[in-house]
């Protein structure tokens, strides 16, 4: 693990500047940051999106065991589960503030100075962009489909370009979230493979012009279900599409509700059967951008999360772990419990 000792004292920092900066609504404060050696290989990464949010509800976060101390969420994962990469998910003009790019600034400043690589997530949409909602966002409705290409472009430049404001480079960048049906339907519909395309390829040109090192990933849900990759992937290839990276979530719980059989570890072969075939067919590498199961079957994610490991990957993000059962409306997939990490994660520590 590739640490610098001055990592213990940026800790001890993000730990005090968490509960005063400014909120995530507002101009988060540019304080001096300082460079820091992060890892590189394979990704160990969680999503914690939620988390300004939630400390926001009086929310805080404490260590396993019988001597349970509290701590800040981002250095807690990272001392206590191994996590070397932070994932933040962006949304256009969301209601409520959250995940806007003053809130999404204001967790990656954190994430950064833990020596945590970053993952940004653009959603291209005010609310939540999955299989069953890529809403366009309400101020880009009207525009004709070159203003709407600008409107993507605009916004993921406007986006990285705080980040590199407030010193942080991201890693990697998401071109869209689990846009398995297409992005800001019903324009980017993979029914209209050529703008679903020319979306994409705008969103792409965008991130090379703020980030060129930064690997862009197109990202899908179902990753045991290889003919949701074929589809989107043949698509882009038959008519230019550009990324640098495959991304997929892996829920088995979600992939039985959809019909698939033989428990998570049938699921989990079926996805590691369709990683071989993309690279094969495809030449990119491939990262599981979301990983979950159920909070009350946390050995079994540990045994998930360390078969994915032995795959081709180039990392694994586990989606909002200290989520608490139930939270926000009924997720039920954290893996943390009494506001501690169960087990789930330990896999991380081999």
């Amino acid at each position: 693990m590739k640490m610098t000792t001055i990592l213990s004292i940026i800790a001890l920092a993000a730990s005090c500047v968490a509960c005063t900066e400014d909120g995530p609504v507002t101009n988060p404060r540019q304080e001096e940051t300082v460079a820091v050696e992060k890892e590189t290989g394979f990704a160990r990464g969680a999503d914690v999106s939620w988390l300004t949010q939630m400390e926001a509800e009086g929310r805080r976060f404490y260590t396993s065991g019988e001597d349970r101390q509290e701590m800040e969420c981002m250095q807690l994962l990272r001392d206590c589960c191994n996590v070397n990469a932070i994932r933040l998910r962006v949304w256009v003009n969301p209601a409520d503030g959250w995940n806007n790019i003053d809130d999404v600034v204001l967790k990656a400043r954190r994430a950064d100075r833990l020596g945590m690589r970053l993952m940004i997530d653009l959603h291209f949409s005010d609310t939540w962009a999955d299989p069953g909602h890529q809403e366009m966002p309400e101020a880009w409705k009207d525009l004709s489909f070159d203003d709407l290409k600008n409107a993507v472009a605009d916004h993921v430049k406007e986006t990285l370009n705080a980040l590199d404001a407030a010193g942080v480079t991201p890693e990697w960048v998401q071109v869209g979230n689990e846009t398995t049906p297409g992005m800001m339907l019903p324009v980017g519909s993979v029914d209209n493979p050529v703008q679903l395309t020319a979306l994409n390829n705008a969103g792409y040109d965008a991130v090379k012009s703020v980030c060129p090192d930064a690997k862009v990933i197109v990202h899908l849900d179902g990753g045991h279900d290889q003919w949701r990759y074929d589809r989107m992937f043949d698509i882009l290839e038959q008519n230019g599409g550009r990324y640098d990276m495959i991304g997929m979530s892996l829920y088995p719980f979600w992939a039985e509700q959809e019909g698939a059989s033989g428990g998570w570890r049938k699921i989990a072969d079926d996805c590691i059967a369709n990683i071989s075939h993309l690279k094969q067919k495809y030449g990119k590498p491939v990262m599981i951008c979301e990983i979950g199961m159920p909070y009350d079957e946390a050995e079994n994610c540990r045994d998930l999360i360390a078969k994915m490991m032995k795959t081709d990957v180039e990392g694994i993000f586990y989606w909002e772990p200290q989520a608490p059962a139930g939270y926000n409306g009924g997720y039920t997939l954290g893996c943390f419990d009494n506001d501690a990490p169960t087990v789930a994660l330990d896999a991380f520590k081999q």
